[in-house]
């Protein structure tokens, strides 16, 4: 499988045409999807179109854009004109928006070709990609497994090579949870370093677009094209573009890498903490310096973000009444809340509605401030935390998830089970900061393993800077799943 810098190089080159890339990912995507159920929504007609328009431009000698010709999958909460955006739920099953979401523009910029719109967990909600309308993705390490969530479709398109790169979002883990699950490389950027305009709302407060790739340098790339300011998004900051490429190098002689015992917890599998502890142990050998530290605010922080992502999320949801789009019901002589509440009941799925009704108690007079108000001091604690580990350390490592990828039902009647699967993710997006992670090992089954890697904000350059002398210090990014 090419990466996306061998596309553009050998697409300007003229030793291939973008035509015969993009016929090449959907003869993939027809050999696999149908086992993997990556996409909502293949635009293959329409990328084919796109791949002729570009090819006759490249015929021109107008080969422009850092992306040109590369195949993107893009995560179903994220604005596409005119074609459909569902969020992996019944009540948007049919929406098109009517414009593209900033990032989506960007894309189209550079020159790069969406091949498809991924399934998700339902309006985000999930760590499996089990909740979603359209049916689960399958992990293609192992196709009983699940691929993680929310962006799991995004995940398993880029493993299985349904797509070069992909776009999701991370509320709570969301790009980062199934980057570990199908062995890709996922970043969790900056909050207010990537525009939001367009990312229909889960959680403003927590929510970032970012890139998902199977290497590095291709994570670093996309998110180079994808980040910087846009005055459309009133929580993105006013910060320069920058070619996040031009910091990876092999260098980590002198980092700084703290340990914080709170990720290796209760419910962390004994193979997820020896694979991790080894990638530590591999940076020290390459010239990185360690040692553990405590975060003790984390032990409330999963409690702390499901309190304030439910609250956004009854809030933003709220505005799904089957009355002006998405889906709806016959109206027949009943009352106007009788039929929103029947339009909502048909139209969200139960971990939707769960979350929809644990939020809304929480922002509930009485209890907004024994809940709510709580849970935003205790962000704050969690935030004063890292800010004090950052002063000692350069990046702080950890587990991206507590176990390796679980068999396809084994947790989705149980959400608590499933809720404490994000107990290491969480903590960066409370905090607002920057996260990737990168693949790191393996189980003795073949089921992978992830590294978490956090920085202070907006030092994503050091984090591909980090993960890049690891990748090209180990193998395992030269690993494929059997299903391709």
């Amino acid at each position: 499988m090419l990466s996306a810098r061998e596309i553009v190089s050998r697409v300007k080159s003229g030793e291939l045409k973008v035509t015969e890339i993009v016929e090449s990912t959907f003869d993939r995507v027809s050999k696999t999807e149908d086992r993997l159920n990556c996409y909502v929504t293949i635009l293959q007609e329409e990328a084919l179109k796109r791949a002729r328009l570009l090819d006759e431009s490249a015929s021109k000698g107008k080969v422009h854009g850092r992306l040109f010709g590369v195949p993107v999958a893009v995560k179903d909460n994220i604005c596409t004109k005119g074609v459909r955006t569902t969020c992996s739920s019944r009540i948007l099953a049919n929406f098109k928006p009517v414009y593209n979401a900033t990032v989506i523009e960007r894309l189209e910029r550079e020159g790069a070709v969406i091949i498809g719109k991924t399934n998700m967990d339902e309006f985000a909600m999930g760590v499996s990609t089990e909740t979603s309308y359209f049916g689960p993705t399958r992990n293609p390490w192992d196709l009983t497994r699940v691929p993680g969530g929310s962006s799991g479709g995004s995940a398993a398109a880029v493993a299985a090579g349904e797509a070069t790169v992909a776009l999701g979002s991370d509320t709570g883990g969301s790009i980062r949870c199934p980057a570990s699950f199908c062995s890709i490389v996922g970043l969790k950027p900056t909050y207010g370093s990537v525009s939001r305009y367009g990312l229909i709302a889960y959680a403003n407060s927590l929510e970032q677009i970012g890139p998902m790739a199977r290497d590095v340098y291709d994570c670093a790339l996309l998110f180079s094209v994808i980040a910087g300011h846009d005055p459309r998004d009133s929580t993105s900051v006013n910060l320069k573009p920058k070619d996040y490429t031009v910091f990876l190098r092999e260098e980590v002689k002198g980092v700084k890498i703290g340990v914080p015992k709170e990720f290796f917890g209760e419910g962390t599998q004994k193979v997820v903490e020896e694979t991790v502890w080894k990638a530590v142990h591999k940076l020290e050998d390459l010239g990185a310096e360690y040692d553990t530290c405590s975060l003790p605010s984390l032990e409330y922080a999963l409690a702390a973000y499901y309190i304030i992502a439910m609250s956004e999320a009854s809030s933003n949801l709220a505005r799904y009444d089957g009355l002006r789009y998405g889906y709806s019901e016959e109206f027949t002589d009943t009352d106007w809340f009788t039929y929103i509440a029947k339009v909502r009941r048909n139209g969200f799925g139960p971990e939707v509605r769960r979350r929809i009704i644990l939020g809304t108690f929480t922002l509930s007079s009485g209890y907004y401030n024994r809940y709510y108000l709580k849970a935003l001091k205790v962000r704050t604690l969690i935030r004063m935390d890292f800010e004090k580990a950052f002063k000692r350390f350069d990046v702080l490592a950890a587990p991206t998830m507590p176990t390796p990828p679980f068999k396809l039902g084994e947790k989705i009647e149980n959400p608590l089970e499933l809720y404490m699967c994000d107990i290491d993710t969480v903590p960066a997006n409370l905090a607002g900061l920057p996260s990737i992670s990168i693949p790191c090992g393996f189980t003795t089954s073949g089921l992978p393993v992830g590294l978490q890697l956090i920085a202070p904000p907006f030092r994503e350059d050091l984090l591909f800077r980090v993960a890049y002398t690891f990748e090209k210090n180990t193998g395992y990014v030269k690993e494929e799943p059997e299903v391709i």
